[in-house]
């Protein structure tokens, strides 16, 4: 959706930018499917295991229903609402039985639309907002919310304005593109959305002040540079001094920057083609 600058009215108003919603048609979140948030501060165990995360202000978490496993039965989309623990928006669905549901919606469906779940051969039309098994999607069709194991719910391209392609359909997996360029197979069992998800503008906000951050829940992150050796395997020295190694460390002494993260598993071999590294 658009995105709003206003009158540069202060320093930090100067440089903002704020998500207009215009396509939300409602502020008020079905409350049988609400509940509140529990701040954690990065923290697991009592140990800090994300650093630069605390505060913010306080949060209600909508129930999104990821599965959507009622086929066969359509919905009809009563609002579309923001979420505030997510960039894209999220609708209400109303099933014919009467039942109320938070469903990721696509970009393009909008209140009154109609949308359906289906697990069989024509069991569902394919249009955006629909939800079907990728074997009975077409090659090179744009989906989001996609399944990594049939049955467990969307777990990619869930992200404002994500989408990847299914690419093609070989014995019992299907081959998917995602977001961040990985190319990896897939059970052809696994449900996903068709279409792209919502608000893809999301990334343009510029958030243009320290004090949105932290309403966020977003603290405030140094160089390890400017600190005391004791804080930092770069700290230390006097003046605008080099990190003194050959390559930048982690806060613990790991390699920096470049390193690939994931450890080993078994669902390696399904991985076609890595994401795309990025540096900085």
């Amino acid at each position: 959706m658009p995105i709003k600058r206003y009158n540069p009215t202060s320093a930090g108003r100067r440089i903002s930018s704020v998500d207009a919603r215009i396509d939300v048609t409602t502020e008020t979140p079905h409350k049988r499917l609400v509940v509140a948030r529990k701040k954690h501060a990065g923290r697991s165990n009592g140990k800090i295991s994300v650093r630069h995360r605390g505060g913010g202000s306080r949060q209600f978490v909508r129930l999104v229903d990821w599965k959507q496993e009622k086929f066969g039965v359509p919905a009809t989309v009563k609002t579309i609402e923001y979420d505030p623990i997510r960039g894209a928006r999220i609708a209400l669905i109303s099933y014919k039985d009467g039942e109320k549901r938070y469903m990721l919606v696509p970009a393009g469906v909008s209140v009154g639309d109609t949308v359906m779940s289906a697990n069989v051969k024509d069991g569902a039309e394919v249009k955006v907002g629909n939800r079907l098994r990728l074997e009975f999607m077409p090659v090179g069709a744009q989906i989001c919310n996609v399944e990594l194991d049939p049955g467990k719910g969307g777990q990619m391209a869930r992200g404002a304005g994500a989408t990847a392609t299914l690419v093609s359909i070989e014995g019992n997996f299907a081959t998917v593109k995602l977001p961040s360029g990985e190319v990896r197979k897939v059970r052809k069992e696994c449900m996903a959305t068709i279409g792209q998800v919502s608000n893809p503008d999301w990334r343009l906000v510029r958030w243009g002040k320290a004090g949105r951050s932290r309403n966020r829940g977003i603290r405030p992150t140094v160089r390890g540079k400017v600190m005391n050796p004791v804080d930092h395997p770069h700290g230390g020295g006097e003046g605008r001094n080099p990190i003194g190694m050959p390559y930048p460390k982690t806060p613990t002494g790991r390699h920096a920057l470049g390193v690939l993260t994931r450890k080993k598993k078994a669902s390696d071999a399904l991985i076609l083609e890595r994401r795309k590294r990025r540096n900085g």
